[in-house]
């Protein structure tokens, strides 16, 4: 069982999606987050370092866990959860930060019973 989880969500640009999952969760004391983009027109774009680091990936469509695998096949990856949350809200909407909050909840209690 690992202590303190490293848990990376991923979306398209790291603009609204990923950034508002990092900004809700970043003082929580169960895990350590980051948020990266795929786009190479991204805030912040996922590295090869960002997979070594993560526990756990969270991505907001299934096309970004495939990117990834494709991107990264090379080297073994964590396991990758989809929300299914669309680019469909802005950074720190009510709605996204509600779903962001149940759904990764959810899966952090069903794996890490945190």
């Amino acid at each position: 069982m690992i202590d303190r989880p490293n848990i990376v969500v991923v979306c398209g640009r790291n603009k609204k999606r990923s950034r508002t999952a990092e900004y809700i969760f970043k003082n929580d004391r169960r895990f350590n987050i980051r948020s990266v983009g795929l786009s190479p027109h991204s805030v912040r774009k996922i590295s090869e370092n960002d997979i070594h680091w993560a526990d756990l990936i969270f991505v907001m469509e299934t096309d970004q866990r495939s990117k990834i695998k494709d991107l990264y096949r090379h080297i073994e990856l964590p396991m990758i959860d989809i929300l299914n949350i669309p680019d469909d809200y802005e950074f720190m909407d009510d709605e996204l930060v509600d779903l962001l909050t149940d759904k990764i909840n959810y899966t952090l209690n069903k794996v890490y019973k945190l």
